[in-house]
């Protein structure tokens, strides 16, 4: 298997450290507020790095972290705790908060198929952990002690910018640095806070009390977890100048050696051409989808066809045509299903999905396997070993084509429950007069359902209405 590696800035052929198993470590929800579309499209990433991982039989051990404590509004050392504030001003507790968010991140990552890590510890519960973390980076030199916290000192670290590929100076001005004059260098970044006596989360620690830089948290919990040095680290693309630039410059600084041999990075997810943000509230949640009677589903399917090191523009247009293109799917594989077997169709199905697999061997060429499949469908006789190979393939697309006959009844019960009456009673009227061979009305009826936004489909079954 080849994947990008941001680290080398090239596609290298994966190795693990450890004959058949993998340690991935991928940066989680930070649980103050939902997790929106661009987020999960990172998650969708995630799921399919390990879904591919899987494909080439090793066994992989994932740990994500939940940060329900230590990231600030800002990704330097600006502002407040991001649980602290949602903790204000929804007026609950910051567990209260975290419980909520957490449920709902992992109801919708359910939604879209996205497995759930074997780990998912949270950073309240490893506070021990970092404390350790940051006494060793004391104790060697890498970090100092100023009136409001523990801060990284960035220029004993001499590789600092090899992930970003930014000079330090430009890394200084990408990271929104705040002034204060006790640090040794304005890009030096908080390992420990110390807190104010009314800061609503703190802990006891030799510094007095306080709690964790964000960025701590990761190289904590990945060390404990998954050791010293680890496969795989995953995130969005907007990680790499400043936390996944401040977690190896951390973690190696205390270790003496390379921490992960892999970082693999999502690109961002537009939305009108612009940026996705939560500060420029034009961000969408699974909930939107659903209220707009969109499945999930659908959304994973228009992830798919973008590359994940490829920016990807959501417009409710291009999420309606995911939409259609995903149920037309869903009817092809269904057309498969319950056909002969067909020996010509069972090589053709085999070299399929050997290509298939190719494809998303080759740094997850998602889009490549998904047209391949596609190519599949259209081409020849229909066979169960089509069908069958379909559904096989969905083990790394993940968008239940095994459940392609429930999917699509279900949608067609919604379409049929949301067409008005009075269209349904004309439908009838119109078959009347094709009994009658009244070809005239029928034609007229056919044009008034037209007229209205609705197409008919006509079967052994009967006649339904279809909207455009």
């Amino acid at each position: 298997m080849y994947i990008f590696n941001t680290l080398s800035g090239e596609k290298e052929l994966f190795t693990p450290l450890k004959k058949g198993e993998v340690g991935m470590y991928s940066c989680g929800p930070t649980v103050y507020n939902f997790a929106h579309i661009g987020n999960l499209r990172t998650y969708i990433f995630m799921d399919l790095l390990r879904r591919a991982l899987r494909l080439e039989g090793l066994n992989v051990q994932t740990v994500m972290n939940i940060t329900d404590v230590g990231h600030l509004v800002s990704d330097a050392d600006e502002g407040e705790d991001k649980m602290a504030k949602a903790s204000k001003e929804q007026q609950k507790t910051p567990l209260e908060i975290a419980d909520f968010y957490t449920k709902v991140f992992f109801d919708d990552i359910a939604s879209l198929n996205i497995g759930r890590p074997e780990l998912v510890p949270k950073a309240t519960e490893h506070i021990e952990d970092m404390i350790v973390f940051v006494q060793g980076l004391l104790e060697k030199g890498f970090a100092y002690e100023t009136s409001d916290g523990i801060y990284f000192d960035i220029l004993k670290f001499g590789n600092y910018g090899k992930l970003s590929g930014l000079k330090l100076e430009d890394q200084i001005a990408g990271a929104r640095v705040e002034v204060n004059e006790e640090k040794h260098h304005p890009a030096d970044f908080a390992l420990w806070k110390k807190a104010s006596p009314e800061h609503i989360m703190q802990w006891a620690s030799p510094w007095g009390m306080g709690y964790p830089g964000w960025h701590i948290e990761c190289s904590a919990m990945s060390r404990r977890y998954l050791g010293d040095t680890f496969d795989l680290h995953t995130g969005g693309v907007d990680h790499i100048p400043v936390h996944h630039e401040n977690e190896i410059a951390q973690s190696e600084a205390l270790l003496g050696k390379k921490a992960v041999n892999y970082w693999m990075h999502g690109e961002f997810m537009m939305v009108n051409n612009g940026k996705m943000s939560k500060s420029l509230k034009n961000t969408y949640t699974v909930a939107d989808l659903r209220e707009k009677g969109i499945d999930p589903l659908a959304f994973r399917y228009m992830c798919l066809n973008a590359h994940y090191r490829n920016k990807l523009n959501f417009t409710w247009k291009v999420m309606a045509s995911a939409e259609i293109s995903y149920k037309r799917l869903l009817e092809a594989v269904l057309a498969n299903k319950n056909a002969p077997s067909d020996n010509a169709t069972k090589v053709e199905a085999a070299k399929a999905l050997m290509e298939f697999k190719e494809a998303v061997l080759d740094d997850l060429n998602i889009p490549k396997a998904l047209g391949i499949l596609w190519t599949m469908l259209r081409n020849g006789n229909k066979s169960m070993e089509i069908y069958t190979t379909a559904t096989e393939m969905d083990k790394i697309l993940g968008i239940d084509l095994d459940k392609c006959e429930q999917k699509l009844l279900l949608e067609q019960s919604k379409e049929e429950d949301e067409i008005p009456k009075e269209l349904n009673l004309l439908l009838e009227q119109r078959t009347e007069a094709r009994k009658n061979k009244n070809w005239a009305l029928s034609d007229q009826i056919r044009d008034q359902l037209n007229a209205a936004g609705y197409d008919i489909e006509d079967s052994k079954e009967g006649s339904r209405l279809k909207k455009k």
